[in-house]
This record gives structure tokens, sequence and C-alpha cells, in this order.
């Protein structure tokens, strides 16, 4: 869901290195260690668990291996064998354009790093990518999809530019109401988007600790909020930086679709399991949406070919 006007990169591609990195899960605070090899052509994005069994090892990033949404997106297999915490990195392939890639990992929880996709997006940057001749495609929304959960929905409807708008209310006063609206072109996401780190409350994290999760967060990673004020030294990096995150796990999440969404979504109160019942929704009205190459996708943004009903109609 991140191009320029005309899509670019009409090829699938790949990373032209191997990147590794190390660092903790935010939530088994266990160290891990990932590899990010180039794939073939048509791989899409895989997860390989080092620590378990040859056959078992395999996950594929697709929003039907999603198996819990409460704190995080996590994948599964058909054996039982999970990968958690997915959508910072996610949200940086995407952005980066890389289409095929094995990443193999010897734990269950991708490394939380500095709460961001910055240090992603730098790696793959500096690593560089790989064209791989064959054609690329795309999910072009022809009609408006909308998912509600209570007081949160999401809707997905027709845009020649891709923009993701999260509206957001918190009780805590260091949050409050948040809404913004991006246009993910060229460099917006690297630039506006990945230093924003992802955020947890004070008055929450004795009870997460009991359940064993958050074992691995700190200000080192997250932005801790203590109801009016922000517990980390440095502060915010964005006087919206909440709002900002959000966006990107949203672009995370949406990245399950396999394939860079072209359209627009709104959403309230946006969560894991929201824009995870976003694309099931999509993929379960085959009319809403078009499999597209790339130079198709382009001809129809040249001729301007979006549909007049916008997400506004849809909300109303």
């Amino acid at each position: 869901m991140v191009y320029s006007k005309l899509a670019n990169g009409t090829t699938q591609c790949t990373t032209n290195e191997i990147i590794r990195y190390v660092g903790i899960g935010l939530h088994s605070g266990h160290k891990v260690s990932m590899i990010l090899y180039p794939a073939a052509p048509n791989t899409g994005i895989c997860f390989l668990r080092r620590d378990v069994e040859s056959e078992h090892m395999l996950i594929r990033a697709s929003w039907k291996n999603v198996v819990d949404t409460r704190l995080c997106t996590v994948l599964g297999n058909e054996h039982g064998v999970t990968v958690s915490t997915v959508e910072h990195l996610l949200a940086a392939l995407r952005s980066c354009g890389v289409d095929n890639l094995l990443i193999e990992i010897n734990g269950d929880e991708v490394p939380i790093l500095d709460g961001s996709s910055a240090p992603l997006v730098d790696m793959i940057n500096q690593a560089g990518i790989v064209s791989q001749r064959l054609p690329r495609f795309g999910i072009w929304i022809e009609r408006p999809l909308e998912v509600q959960q209570g007081e949160r929905y999401a809707v997905l409807a027709p845009c020649d530019v891709p923009r993701i708008t999260v509206d957001i209310e918190f009780a805590n006063a260091a949050i409050g109401s948040q809404c913004l609206s991006v246009d993910l072109i060229d460099n917006v996401f690297e630039t506006e988007i990945a230093p924003a780190r992802t955020f947890g409350f004070a008055d929450e994290l004795e009870q997460l600790r009991e359940q064993g999760l958050a074992l691995g967060g700190s200000v080192r990673n997250a932005v801790l909020v203590d109801d009016d004020r922000v517990v980390n030294q440095e502060g915010l990096r964005f006087a919206d930086e909440f709002a900002r995150h959000k966006i990107l796990d949203c672009l995370g999440d949406l990245a399950l679709a396999e394939a860079p969404i072209f359209g627009q979504l709104y959403t309230r109160k946006p969560g894991h399991r929201l824009n995870n019942a976003l694309l099931r929704e999509m993929f379960a009205h085959t009319d809403a949406w078009s499999r597209l190459t790339y130079a198709e996708i382009n001809q129809r943004i040249e001729k301007g070919q979006v549909a007049e009903k916008s997400w506004i109609n849809a909300v109303n």
C-alpha cells in the first residue's frame, strides 16, 4: 500500500543481500536472532522457525494464518507453530517493495528493536532491492468494504492514491483524541510513519507481566504512558506519534493480503483484530476487488478509473 502516483517497480522484488539482526522479543523477553534471505519469485513472505522440527518450521505471512490478535499479530501453521509481533517487520517490507523473502528465526517472536519500523527500513535500504523480472500484482479496490466491532470500525474504499486515515481516542490525557490522514507515496512511510514507536500503559504493566506478556518491554523499545505524561526521558518523536504508530500497524497487518492494496483505509480505534477482520471481509467478497498487474493498475490510474463512491459515502 506504498507507491508513487503511478505504481513503481512493476516486477517482483527481493533483497539484494542477506540481512542479519538480533534483538529482544517485546512479550517473551527472550533474545532472538533473525536472518532475512532473498527468495525466488512468487515465494511471498515466509517465516522459518529454526528451533522446531524441519517439517513444521514454515509459516506463510498470510491473513489466513493469523491465530491471535490480542496485543500483536500472531501467525501460525497447521502444526501449531507460531511467530508473533510480525506487523512492524511486514510494514517495513511492504514500504520498501519487498515481495519475496525467507525469514529465519530461532524463536517465536520477531525482535522489537526500538519499537518502530525505522531500524528495519534502514537495514533493508542498506541491503538494497533487486528486480526479479516476473510481474508484480496488486489488489485494486473496486467498491467500499466495511467491518465494525462495537465502536470500532474500518472502511476500505477505492482511491488512486494509497491513503490511511486513523482516528484514535484514549482516556489518558497524554494521548487523548488524535486523527491523522497520510498519503503513503514515495518516502512518506520512511520519514513520517516508520519512526513511530509502539506504546503501552504503566497501569497495565503488572497485569500483563503476570500473564507472561510485555516481559521485554522498556522505554528503550516503547513509549510508556503514565496517565497524563510520557515516561520516556526523550519524550515523543512526533506530537501525534500514537496515531502514526497505529498507521504503521495497519500497514503491517494489511500486508498480510500478500499483495499491495490500492485503495484508501479509514479506521476508528483500529487494532490487529479489526485489521484482520477487514481482510477477511475483503477476500470474502471477490466482486469488491481485482487482482491486477502493476502495468494494468497504472493504466487505471492514468485513466482515472476510480469509483466515485468514497469512504465518506460508505460511512454515511
